[in-house]
Protein backbone atom coordinates (compact mmCIF):
# COMPACT_ATOMS: atom_id res chain seq x y z
CA UNK A 1 0.00 0.00 0.00
CA UNK A 2 3.00 2.53 0.87
CA UNK A 3 4.53 1.54 -2.30
CA UNK A 4 1.29 2.31 -3.97
CA UNK A 5 1.34 5.79 -2.45
CA UNK A 6 4.44 6.40 -3.17
CA UNK A 7 4.58 5.63 -6.94
CA UNK A 8 1.35 7.66 -7.52
CA UNK A 9 2.62 10.80 -5.25
CA UNK A 10 5.91 10.42 -7.45
CA UNK A 11 3.89 10.53 -10.76
CA UNK A 12 1.96 13.57 -9.66
CA UNK A 13 5.19 15.64 -8.65
CA UNK A 14 6.73 14.64 -12.24
CA UNK A 15 3.86 15.67 -14.11
CA UNK A 16 3.16 19.04 -12.22
CA UNK A 17 6.79 19.31 -13.03
CA UNK A 18 6.41 18.85 -16.59
CA UNK A 19 3.32 21.08 -16.77
CA UNK A 20 5.65 23.61 -15.17
CA UNK A 21 8.20 23.18 -17.66
CA UNK A 22 5.63 23.42 -20.57
CA UNK A 23 4.08 26.51 -19.48
CA UNK A 24 7.61 27.98 -18.98
CA UNK A 25 8.30 26.74 -22.02
CA UNK A 26 5.11 28.23 -23.95
CA UNK A 27 5.19 32.10 -21.98
CA UNK A 28 9.25 32.03 -23.30
CA UNK A 29 8.19 31.37 -26.54
CA UNK A 30 10.70 28.52 -27.21
CA UNK A 31 7.32 25.48 -27.80
CA UNK A 32 4.37 25.55 -29.16
CA UNK A 33 1.29 24.84 -27.80
CA UNK A 34 0.77 21.75 -30.05
CA UNK A 35 4.07 20.57 -28.86
CA UNK A 36 3.63 20.45 -25.07
CA UNK A 37 0.33 18.76 -25.99
CA UNK A 38 1.71 16.04 -27.71
CA UNK A 39 4.79 15.26 -24.98
CA UNK A 40 1.81 15.15 -22.49
CA UNK A 41 0.28 12.82 -24.14
CA UNK A 42 3.06 10.53 -24.45
CA UNK A 43 3.99 10.23 -21.65
CA UNK A 44 0.29 9.58 -20.09
CA UNK A 45 0.65 6.83 -22.73
CA UNK A 46 3.44 5.38 -21.58
CA UNK A 47 2.45 5.75 -18.36
CA UNK A 48 -0.91 3.37 -18.88
CA UNK A 49 0.99 1.21 -20.57
CA UNK A 50 3.53 0.52 -17.57
CA UNK A 51 0.34 0.57 -15.00
CA UNK A 52 -1.45 -1.76 -17.73
CA UNK A 53 1.99 -4.33 -18.08
CA UNK A 54 2.16 -4.17 -14.11
CA UNK A 55 -1.89 -5.68 -13.96
CA UNK A 56 -1.15 -8.19 -16.43
CA UNK A 57 1.85 -9.50 -14.77
CA UNK A 58 0.36 -9.38 -10.78
CA UNK A 59 0.34 -13.19 -10.10
CA UNK A 60 -2.55 -14.92 -8.94
CA UNK A 61 -3.03 -16.06 -5.71
CA UNK A 62 -2.30 -19.25 -4.73
CA UNK A 63 -5.00 -21.34 -5.26
CA UNK A 64 -5.85 -23.65 -2.76
CA UNK A 65 -7.82 -27.45 -3.01
CA UNK A 66 -11.22 -27.46 -1.81
CA UNK A 67 -11.78 -30.04 0.79
CA UNK A 68 -14.70 -31.79 -0.84
CA UNK A 69 -14.95 -34.32 2.55
CA UNK A 70 -15.52 -32.00 4.60
CA UNK A 71 -18.51 -30.46 2.82
CA UNK A 72 -19.89 -33.84 2.67
CA UNK A 73 -19.19 -34.17 6.51
CA UNK A 74 -20.67 -31.16 7.70
CA UNK A 75 -24.09 -32.21 5.25
CA UNK A 76 -23.69 -29.20 3.03
CA UNK A 77 -25.91 -29.33 0.25
CA UNK A 78 -24.99 -28.23 -3.39
CA UNK A 79 -27.56 -25.35 -3.40
CA UNK A 80 -25.97 -24.77 0.41
CA UNK A 81 -22.68 -24.92 -1.51
CA UNK A 82 -23.68 -22.63 -4.61
CA UNK A 83 -25.04 -19.89 -1.77
CA UNK A 84 -22.02 -20.11 0.44
CA UNK A 85 -19.89 -18.98 -2.71
CA UNK A 86 -22.02 -16.46 -3.76
CA UNK A 87 -22.05 -14.83 0.19
CA UNK A 88 -18.22 -14.97 0.00
CA UNK A 89 -18.48 -12.94 -3.15
CA UNK A 90 -19.98 -9.98 -1.05
CA UNK A 91 -23.90 -10.94 -2.44
CA UNK A 92 -26.68 -9.81 -0.71
CA UNK A 93 -29.84 -12.66 -0.39
CA UNK A 94 -31.52 -10.83 -3.18
CA UNK A 95 -28.94 -10.76 -5.59
CA UNK A 96 -28.30 -14.64 -4.72
CA UNK A 97 -31.85 -15.39 -5.35
CA UNK A 98 -31.71 -13.38 -8.26
CA UNK A 99 -28.26 -15.46 -10.00
CA UNK A 100 -29.80 -19.10 -8.81
CA UNK A 101 -33.61 -18.13 -9.82
CA UNK A 102 -35.04 -18.47 -6.55
CA UNK A 103 -36.88 -16.33 -4.30
CA UNK A 104 -35.03 -14.19 -1.40
CA UNK A 105 -36.96 -16.33 1.11
CA UNK A 106 -35.75 -19.88 0.02
CA UNK A 107 -32.03 -17.98 0.32
CA UNK A 108 -32.50 -16.82 3.70
CA UNK A 109 -33.44 -20.25 4.26
CA UNK A 110 -30.44 -21.67 3.14
CA UNK A 111 -28.58 -18.43 5.03
CA UNK A 112 -29.73 -19.87 7.70
CA UNK A 113 -28.65 -23.65 7.11
CA UNK A 114 -25.27 -22.84 6.36
CA UNK A 115 -25.54 -21.29 9.28
CA UNK A 116 -26.14 -23.54 11.86
CA UNK A 117 -24.49 -26.36 9.65
CA UNK A 118 -21.29 -24.17 9.78
CA UNK A 119 -21.93 -23.08 13.73
CA UNK A 120 -21.93 -19.28 12.64
CA UNK A 121 -23.89 -15.92 13.97
CA UNK A 122 -23.05 -14.13 11.02
CA UNK A 123 -23.00 -14.48 7.03
CA UNK A 124 -19.37 -12.81 7.73
CA UNK A 125 -18.39 -15.62 10.46
CA UNK A 126 -19.80 -18.35 7.93
CA UNK A 127 -17.30 -16.96 5.04
CA UNK A 128 -14.23 -16.81 7.69
CA UNK A 129 -15.11 -20.49 8.94
CA UNK A 130 -15.97 -22.08 5.49
CA UNK A 131 -12.06 -20.20 4.40
CA UNK A 132 -10.73 -22.09 7.51
CA UNK A 133 -11.83 -25.36 6.56
CA UNK A 134 -11.28 -24.93 3.15
CA UNK A 135 -14.16 -25.51 1.71
CA UNK A 136 -14.28 -22.03 -0.59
Amino acid sequence: MKKTVLVFGLLIIALLILFQLSKFSVLSGDLKIETIITIIALVFFFIGVFIHKKSIYNKPSPIHSIDKHKIEELEITTREYEVLKHISEGLSNKEIGEKLFVSESTIKTHVSSLLVKLNAKRRTEAVKIAKQLQII
